[in-house]
């Protein structure tokens, strides 16, 4: 019966992805808890595509590490004595033991070796021999080649600042398949840009595709952001920009003055990104990379959302503000971070409520079914596409 729900599932994907926008209908109910549609995800999704784990800002100097879960497994990023940036699974090799373990050890920091916390094995941080084996205490008494023994590592590409890795060696590179969206993102200059703060929430009681088809329009402003976002960024305003594969964009003009909707949308106007042009200055634009990456780009500061599935009906949120590097030294910088941090609290907790409220309403049974798209909506029908791409034929029994 499983293998028969999942053909069906796959089935009803390839027709959707087959569907004009116009005629576009929502997945069905159970692609949101199915455990079988959610193995195939984390083996053709996430373990095979490339997905964001910060920026380089939070490994800037020679030392520095940052861990992270986004592969599903434990993972750190370093960056070693020359600058060059490394993905090493954080696993050691002999038990099995996480040697950034989050009870003891900060997200991010600088260390010359990474030492296991176990048995006080070393691994080495440096160019080719980044992840070797450097110590084994008491090991020398048992048959064992030391010179074989190091963590696994990971493909990394640095795309506009940000960290993307990738567990799969044969995956296309990054890069090429989204100079469009580097085109549109330069004005930001995202690479250039600091990380003031981040903030994650875990375990949320729902379907990661939920949670990243929310964050993917702008639709819902009036619903779920009616006293927040939408009296400053208008959703009907939004124009979603005609695109198709592995990336979206849509840009939303504020509804009064920019100095005044900037206040509004941060709770403080923060220090402008330099370079930017009218229409920048002027509103908000929404860029996404699937499968779990969405970028609100302002004119002082670029938040970007990763959803990171935990389980078919749970997922972790993680979000990454950057601004331009001399707001820090601006004497109100701290102001301007906790208003900000005030506000994107308050937008996550009103998307928490619709977020779950729609994971509950999939439990319905029988499953709702067939919901037909707004225009506003077009990143939604865009998201089915690829998930066809990565699933429809490689999920199906031989």
């Amino acid at each position: 019966m499983p293998h028969r729900e999942l053909a069906s599932l796959l089935d009803e994907l390839t027709r959707l992805a087959s569907l004009p926008l116009e005629r576009g209908e929502t997945l069905p109910a159970r692609a949101y808890s199915s455990e079988d549609f959610y193995r195939l995800e984390r083996e053709h999704v996430f373990r095979a595509d490339w997905l964001c784990a910060g920026h380089a800002n939070q490994v800037a100097r020679p030392g520095d590490y940052l861990r992270t879960e986004v592969l599903g497994e434990p993972v750190v990023v370093t960056r070693d004595e020359d600058g060059t940036l490394h993905a090493l699974s954080r696993v050691c090799r002999h038990r099995f033991m996480d040697v950034l373990p989050p009870e003891t050890t900060p997200e991010q920091g600088a260390l010359k070796r990474l030492t296991c916390p176990y048995h006080a094995w070393t691994y080495r941080l440096n160019g080719e021999y980044a992840g070797q084996l450097a110590g084994a205490p008491l090991m020398g008494r048992v048959d064992f080649d030391r010179a074989a023994c190091r963590l696994p590592r990971y493909r990394l590409e640095v795309w506009n600042g940000l960290l993307m890795i990738c567990a799969d060696p044969h995956a296309p590179a990054l890069g090429r398949q989204l100079d469009g969206l580097t085109a549109k993102l330069a004005p930001y200059r995202l690479p250039d840009l600091v990380v003031a703060y981040t903030a994650a929430w875990e375990g949320v009681g729902a379907n990661w595709k939920v949670a990243l088809e929310n964050g993917s329009e702008n639709y819902h402003h009036m619903g779920s952001h009616a006293a927040t976002l939408e009296p400053v960024l208008p959703g009907k305003d939004t124009v979603v920009d005609d695109c198709d594969g592995r990336w979206f964009t849509m840009y939303t003009p504020f509804a009064a003055d920019s100095l005044r909707a900037a206040e509004g949308a941060t709770g403080t106007v923060g220090t402008v990104i330099p370079g930017l042009g009218e229409r920048e200055l002027s509103g908000m634009t929404i860029a996404g990379v699937f499968p779990h990456l969405v970028m609100a780009l302002l004119p002082d500061s670029v938040t970007f959302a990763r959803w990171i599935p935990t389980g078919p009906a749970t997922h972790d949120a993680h979000f990454t503000v950057l601004v331009p590097p001399e707001a820090r030294a601006e004497p109100g910088f701290d102001a301007y971070v906790d208003a900000s941090r005030h506000q994107l609290e308050t937008i996550q907790n009103e998307d928490a409520v619709a977020i779950r409220g729609v994971q509950r309403g999939l439990a319905t049974d029988p499953g709702p079914s067939g919901g037909r798209f707004s225009h506003l909506e077009r990143p939604l029908w865009q998201f089915q596409r690829y998930l066809a791409d990565r699933l429809a034929q490689r999920g199906r029994l031989p």
